[in-house]
């Protein structure tokens, strides 16, 4: 059944344990041998970033046996990635990740790439290089969007299913929506200086992992986004509804965020 591929946790905290215990695992796996762990990662959430760091550290394992895709980033208004200086910077926000790390325990620079809208096949290049990626990480938009794959639906008609399952990383303009809640949620609801373009992986990487990890609290919010992964039809309007038909997906959400799915 779909719905036993959502896990509900008591508390927003106990989502983000989960996230980092999974990652943790999957790093000891690697640890002394010759295989790499690839993955897909966000920036939101960011709240597992500093447990997995402490573990680490803990641990001794090193992060240079992974090969990491960062989801997106934000674009200023010319279309060019922001500042790392940005507050909003993702890059910036995983290279504060990797600062907390033991320096003797991070990844190399040339195993983690973040998407370029003027290098576009980046991250199809990467993961040629590296191989298939084994999991990807990621949390879901309030419209079941995972990355930056925004529904494509203007007044114009819309992207077929196939195409949009298909999607490469690409240029993106963000929805009203998302940048309302983003800006509430990242910068005080001020809205005049909130990037509106984004660069993000495409479905395909995301549906080509081999497993899938989502993580929410986002409350009501993400209410309808998840209703519609458990009950509704397949559609670009609730990208969360693609992933339905992959074989290892799992959705982990606080409480709150899952109430409505026992109405």
């Amino acid at each position: 059944m779909i719905r036993n591929r959502i896990q509900i946790l008591s508390q927003p905290g106990n989502v983000y344990r989960e996230f980092a215990q999974g990652f943790i695992e999957q790093l000891r796996s690697v640890q002394g041998g010759s295989e790499t762990l690839n993955l897909i990662l966000p920036i939101g959430p960011t709240a597992q970033y500093p447990i997995i760091a402490g573990q680490i550290n803990e641990e001794g394992l090193s992060l240079d046996k992974c090969r990491i895709v960062l989801m997106d980033e934000y674009l200023d208004w010319h279309g060019r990635p922001i500042s790392p200086e940005h507050y909003l910077s993702f890059r910036r926000q995983f290279e504060n990740f990797l600062e907390l790390v033991n320096e003797k325990l991070r990844i190399s620079s040339s195993h983690w790439v973040i998407p370029d809208p003027f290098e576009i096949m980046r991250i199809d290049n990467f993961i040629s290089e590296f191989g298939p990626i084994h999991t990807c990480y990621g949390g879901i938009g309030v419209h079941g969007h995972i990355a930056f794959n925004e529904p494509p639906v203007n007044r114009y008609g819309e992207v077929s299913i196939e195409e949009f399952r298909e999607s490469g990383t690409r240029v993106v303009a963000l929805a009203p929506e998302t940048i309302t809640i983003n800006a509430l949620r990242g910068n005080h609801g001020k809205f005049s200086d909130f990037p509106q373009l984004a660069v993000t992986i495409g479905m395909k990487h995301i549906l080509n992992s081999k497993s899938i990890r989502l993580f929410a609290d986002g409350g009501s919010r993400q209410h309808e986004a998840i209703k519609q992964f458990v009950e509704g039809p397949e559609s670009v309007r609730y990208p969360i509804t693609l992933l339905r038909n992959h074989t290892d997906v799992k959705i982990v959400v606080d409480e709150l965020t899952g109430s409505e799915l026992s109405k």
